[in-house]
């Protein structure tokens, strides 16, 4: 397998949204975030069951980072990939994910219909506090790496860093559906990590799975004092760990890291665009 050079990232302008279900190797800032993106479907097909966006919204203060693994492999993903990127842009430039969740459960309900499956995790990052909210569905946890102790730990609804209220924002259990949104403050230089299953599933000569206390081993040992080194990093162990056999799963892993950027300041034309954008003026 070949790896990317380090990558600097490429700031998304407002009201954009980035990503899909194909092939990317590639690194983009937003307020308050640098993220790199790693995706690359079963056997080199065109597309895959793993799916990515990141948006941001008009003023610049909401990233939302969005992933969702699909059962199976190929294309058949593609109509998902559509309805999720419509859902990313009817709120783009709402803070609160229930609505969205309520929806991509519904979008999850038709799959079931025909046998198929999905898990998504959906992360919303708030740059004026600095908090991320996010909303689990079956999918596996987060690993959020902590500057100031220098320590990984998975990141679930019950890690007791967690924040209990946010604004007005309702955080728990998101009715009709059994999901949980809840949110945690990241400090600068704080890393998260979101992935695939393929990551933990990734399997030895001996015939064992990494699993999550595997993976947390394999980050203990990679510098976190070089963000844009991470994934790189990551994919490598976990490539000799399986002895350099193929995947036998599409693959994803995006590396969020808590800068110390302020939102950036809207020229005219900038702002004008934007309001062509909400305004549907403009295509997103």
């Amino acid at each position: 397998m070949s790896y990317a050079k380090t990558t600097q990232p490429q700031q998304l302008s407002c009201m954009e949204i980035w990503g899909g279900n194909t092939a990317i190797d590639d690194a983009i800032a937003v307020a308050g975030m640098d993220a790199w993106v790693y995706s690359e479907p079963y056997e080199g097909e065109k597309a895959g069951g793993d799916i990515h966006y990141v948006s941001t919204c008009g003023h610049g203060h909401i990233a939302r980072f969005t992933v969702v693994d699909v059962s199976g492999h190929g294309a058949d993903a593609e109509p998902l990939a559509v309805r999720l990127r419509s859902l990313m842009r009817s709120h783009i430039n709402k803070l609160d994910q229930t609505r969205f969740v309520r929806a991509l459960n519904e979008a999850f309900s038709g799959m079931a219909e025909s046998g198929r499956f999905a898990t998504a995790l959906l992360t919303s990052f708030y740059a004026p506090t600095g908090h991320l909210i996010l909303c689990n569905a079956g999918h596996p946890p987060p690993m959020w790496y902590r500057a100031k102790t220098r320590k990984w730990q998975p990141l679930t609804d019950d890690t007791p860093d967690k924040v209990d209220a946010l604004f007005n924002l309702p955080l728990g259990i998101i009715d009709p559906t059994e999901y949980k949104q809840f949110a945690v403050k990241l400090d600068t230089d704080d890393l998260v990590v979101v992935y695939t299953d393929w990551l933990i599933e990734a399997v030895n000569a001996d015939g064992k799975q990494l699993g999550e206390e595997g993976l947390l081993a394999m980050l203990d040992a990679i510098d976190a004092d070089t963000p844009q080194d991470v994934s790189m990093r990551l994919r490598r162990a976990v490539d000799a760990y399986r002895v350099q056999a193929p995947p036998d799963d599409d693959q994803t892993l995006i590396v969020l890291h808590r800068n110390d950027a302020p939102p950036p300041r809207r020229t005219i034309g900038e702002t004008l665009r934007m309001f062509g954008k909400v305004f549907r003026l403009v295509k997103v």
